[in-house]
């Protein structure tokens, strides 16, 4: 849709502000010009605004700062290939993909999970970026599930349906990280465990949201890290991998997985996966463990790289 219906675009606004987006504008000769963004914010509803941020350094720069609006376009889940075609040094990146001038005149790509097009509203200079403030003047959105990026790697709800629809038996564990630590809670047994709760009718996306909620710390839901299953306890397992910021857990600590601290897990398979989660995490490269508590695989979570190189 493209008109300005408030709540129509309340709606778009809460279902995508997280993200890969590719951000176009045309240049002074009315070239297009893009580049991916890993995110975006609203700013105001009333009325409608939006903002991006453009590193300093961006061979964009002075193009987007001299441009007269822009256009937010929100990648589907399978645009991995056009997020990497804008992030990195290309001749001409929209050669490689469909699009055509949005109503306020930006660039709209063709098969994003949504569009907003927006003229300029304001310029802000603030450290190494360019904050560009835009009015929404149009937008559409579709059913197309969006692409996700977190810690230099994608995400796409689809590898998260596969996973919670192997088995209608679930635990779910919440891996909490905050700057390094995890937040660990005993395990009633002497032993240290990730705060874990078995899943009812509510879904396995409610019962994350109430982990997290009864943990007391600060946390954003983030994508499943590892699917197995566990046959000690009859279920599958799935551990969401969440960022918090901070805060005094109502039960555990947060905690450096050290080797000590692994060998108070009191669970082998947890005790595996977070050896893993150690290991990824010093290079910033995660993928999603599919198998059992004794054998499986790690499939890459999707390219590492790219997403958010110039914003």
């Amino acid at each position: 849709m493209s008109d300005m219906d408030p709540r129509a675009l309340r709606n778009a606004f809460g279902t995508f502000m997280t993200g890969v987006t590719v951000v176009t504008a045309q240049d002074p000769e009315g070239s297009p010009i893009g580049f991916t963004a890993n995110s975006f914010t609203s700013v105001s509803l009333d009325p409608p605004l939006v903002l991006v941020c453009l590193a300093n350094s961006s061979s964009n720069y002075d193009a987007f700062a001299q441009a007269a609006g822009f256009a937010v376009n929100v990648l589907a889940e399978d645009q991995k290939d056009v997020s990497n075609t804008f992030a990195r040094p290309v001749e001409d990146r929209f050669a490689a993909v469909s699009w055509q001038p949005g109503p306020a005149g930006s660039p709209v790509l063709a098969g994003v999970s949504a569009w907003f097009d927006c003229t300029m509203h304001n310029r802000v200079e603030a450290g190494d970026h360019l904050i560009l403030i835009g009015r929404v003047e149009a937008f559409e959105t579709s059913p197309a599930p969006g692409l996700g990026y977190a810690r230099g790697a994608y995400v796409t709800p689809a590898a998260e349906a596969e996973a919670l629809s192997q088995s209608a038996k679930l635990i779910v564990s919440a891996l909490i990280e905050h700057e390094g630590r995890v937040l660990l809670v005993g395990n009633g047994q002497g032993k240290l465990t990730l705060p874990e709760i078995r899943v009812g009718k509510e879904g396995a996306s409610a019962a994350l949201a109430r982990l997290i909620a009864d943990s007391g710390v600060e946390a954003e839901a983030g994508f499943i890290y590892s699917v197995y299953e566990d046959e000690a306890r009859e279920h599958q397992h799935i551990s969401f991998l969440c960022q918090s910021a901070g805060g005094t857990p109502a039960q555990g600590a947060f905690t450096e997985l050290t080797q000590t601290t692994l060998m108070d897990i009191g669970d082998a398979a947890m005790c595996t996966m977070l050896e893993r989660f150690a290991s990824e995490a010093r290079i910033g490269n995660f993928g999603v463990y599919y198998g059992n508590q004794t054998r499986g695989e790690v499939r890459p979570v999707g390219a590492g790289g790219g997403a958010g190189s110039e914003a």
